[in-house]
């Protein structure tokens, strides 16, 4: 992976070679300007040179995020990193929360009026996990902007079919006449086991 560069403006320059980027630091031409991801500021003023477009390609997921930066050009890889979401994390202390303020609710008041039919969400509202995923992608898309000439942005949505992969002629009704359609579970048990015990065969 590359190392970011800006210049004495801040304004973003092409990434370079790690080696490159240590050797800069070590003749005092360039300082850390962050951590991670790596980057460094350079301390004298260089010609305008055109950094080349680089493209971000972000790939969601539900408890990890993948982002790539590439040049489209060589196809060459200048950063990747995995985002880990607190989604889960979230809801947990939500369902404390609530749980905590029922309970305080309940030992506080003898009798409450019910105030559910004045509560409305916001339109384009989300659940907190979730937006808390939106906000961690778009948190390191505008980091990465800050760092690199980036161009285009390329995000990938997939959804997969698991009963159209099965059987590739399903459609319609068929969806909802899965595997069990007519039994009773009890009686599609018994006789998957022969009406015999299990535990016994």
């Amino acid at each position: 992976m590359s190392v970011f560069v800006l210049d004495t403006n801040r304004k973003p320059q092409n990434p370079v070679h790690p080696a490159k980027a240590r050797l800069l630091l070590t003749e005092g031409k360039a300082a850390v300007f962050r951590q991670f991801p790596f980057t460094i500021i350079l301390k004298e003023k260089v010609l305008d040179v055109a950094s080349n477009p680089l493209r971000i390609k972000i790939d969601p997921g539900s408890r990890e995020t993948g982002i790539a930066v590439i040049n489209d050009d060589s196809g060459e890889i200048i950063f990747a990193m995995e985002l880990r979401h607190r989604g889960q994390q979230i809801k947990n202390n939500l369902e404390s929360r609530r749980a905590i303020r029922r309970s305080r609710r309940n030992r506080k008041t003898r009798y409450r009026k019910p105030r559910f039919d004045n509560r409305t969400r916001a339109e384009g509202w989300l659940p907190p996990s979730l937006k808390s995923r939106v906000h961690n992608i778009e948190t390191w898309v505008n980091r990465l902007c800050r760092f690199c000439n980036i161009q285009a942005i390329s995000m990938e949505l997939v959804r997969f079919d698991m009963q159209k992969i099965q059987n590739p002629e399903i459609s319609g009704v068929a969806y909802q006449q899965g595997e069990l359609m007519g039994y009773e579970v009890r009686e599609y048990l018994l006789e998957k086991w022969d009406r015999t015990c299990a535990y016994y065969r």
